[in-house]
Order: C-alpha cells, then sequence, then structure tokens
C-alpha cells in the first residue's frame, strides 16, 4: 500500500513495487480520479493486480476501513509506504496556525494513523515492511516551511521509534529523505527558489521520482532485511 499513489514519487513508488504476482494498492486525494486511473494503467501494463482509493489519510476511520479491506481482500499486508503529503508555504512570522496545522495533520499525523493501524497487522503476520518519505528539509530546514520541515523532521523521528518498537515482531521501518526532486509540487515553486534549491546539490542536478522509488524499493525488499531505523538521503549530496 502506497498512500499519495496517484502521481509524482508516489506513483513512481507504485511502478517500482510492481513485480509479478503481487498486488500494488494506493491512496489518493486528488479532486479527480484521472491521475490515478492513469497509474492503474501503467500498473496494469506492467502485469499486476491493482486497486487505488480516494481518502483521507489523516482519518483514522477511513485508514482502518482501507486496511481491513486489504486485508480481507488478499490475505495480508506487507509493505506500507507513508507517502502523501501537501505544501502550505509561507514565511514563519505570516504563517497562519491552520496552515501549520494542516501539514503536520496530513505529512504528519496521516503517516502515524497508517503506520499504527499497518503495524497491527504485520505484528500478527510477524513481518513486514514501512518506508516513511521524509525529505531534506527535515534535517536541514527551509525557508518559508516552518509547517513542511517540522512535519517531515517528525516523520524521522516517527520511524526510529516505530524501528525499535516492531523489530522484535521482524518489522522494518525505514524513511528516505528526497532532496530536490522534479515533480509538480516543485514546479510550482518559484522560479527562483527553485535555482536556489539546485545551487545547494553537489550533483549539480534536481533527482527524478524515480531515483527515490529505486531506494524505496530496495528497502522493501529482501536485501534490505538488516536494515531498520534508518533515515537514507536521496537528495545528491545536499546533505551528507
Amino acid at each position: 500500500m502506497v498512500t499519495g499513489g496517484s502521481r509524482g514519487i508516489g506513483r513512481a513508488i507504485c511502478l517500482a513495487l510492481a513485480r509479478a504476482g503481487d498486488v500494488v494498492a494506493f491512496n489518493h486525494f486528488d479532486p479527480d480520479e484521472s491521475a490515478a486511473e492513469e497509474t492503474l494503467e501503467l500498473l496494469e501494463a506492467k502485469g499486476v493486480a491493482c486497486e487505488g482509493q480516494r481518502f483521507d489519510v489523516s482519518d483514522p476511520e477511513q485508514v482502518r476501513q482501507y486496511i481491513d479491506h486489504l486485508v480481507d481482500t488478499y490475505g495480508r499486508l506487507d509493505v506500507l509506504v507513508n507517502n502523501a503529503g501537501i505544501t502550505m508555504d509561507a514565511l514563519m512570522v505570516r504563517m497562519s496556525l491552520e496552515q501549520f496545522e494542516r501539514v503536520i495533520r496530513v505529512n504528519l499525523v496521516g503517516a502515524f494513523v497508517c503506520l499504527q493501524a499497518a503495524a497491527k497487522v504485520m505484528m500478527k503476520q510477524r513481518s513486514g515492511c514501512v518506508v516513511n518519505v521524509a525529505s531534506v528539509v527535515g534535517a536541514i530546514g527551509n525557508v518559508g516551511q516552518a509547517n513542511y520541515a517540522s512535519s517531515k523532521a517528525g516523520l524521522m523521528g516517527l520511524t526510529k521509534t516505530a524501528a525499535r518498537e516492531l523489530a522484535a515482531r521482524n518489522v522494518r521501518v525505514n524513511a528516505v529523505a528526497p532532496g530536490y526532486i522534479e515533480t509538480a509540487m516543485t514546479e510550482a515553486m518559484p522560479q527562483r527558489a527553485q535555482e536556489a534549491m539546485k545551487a545547494m546539490i553537489p550533483m549539480g542536478r534536481a533527482g527524478q521520482p524515480e531515483d527515490v522509488a529505486d531506494v524505496v524499493a530496495f528497502l522493501c525488499s529482501d536485501e534490505a532485511r538488516y536494515l531498520t531505523g534508518q533515515v537514507v538521503h536521496v537528495s545528491g549530496g545536499m546533505y551528507m
């Protein structure tokens, strides 16, 4: 299950996880279904069973119902990728409490709600893998993103705590922290802000959604069976 899987990094993650015999499910909260339908078509072209559902990740009841549906339908839940996130940028002194709380609610509380529901299933299975999609700004901060940076820093702490709590049940929890990745979200940034971010990248270029998705796929694979509680920065060296 991938949250925020209809577009951008989330879609790339869905496709990277699509292996024969697996079921890829994702959620989205888009105002229409067009992006989700395109993701489903791409997954079907790779020959995997798939489904997408619109719901709010910060609503515990909606999350519980969907995870119950997945377990009832397919028998288990092996992977959760918490990718859903929003931005509501403003300088800290001008940021409304509503802007701050809404971003925290979706990005951090939403991840907690999904992780908590999935963990109950995975603990019973005595197996499972969770990957939280954080951000480089959770480690270094960013002008105009006090809410977003706080949510992503919190996600890193949640990752490490959950990893400690679930390790004995053979459930691994890791995070990836993307840097400047070319998506619709970053394209909406002012041009000066985009150039400033790119100037901070030692590798000299922005990343692509697939750069993040490949690392997520690795963390979900058996090759990463001895990795838990880690935050892997995928940032072209922006953070070292």
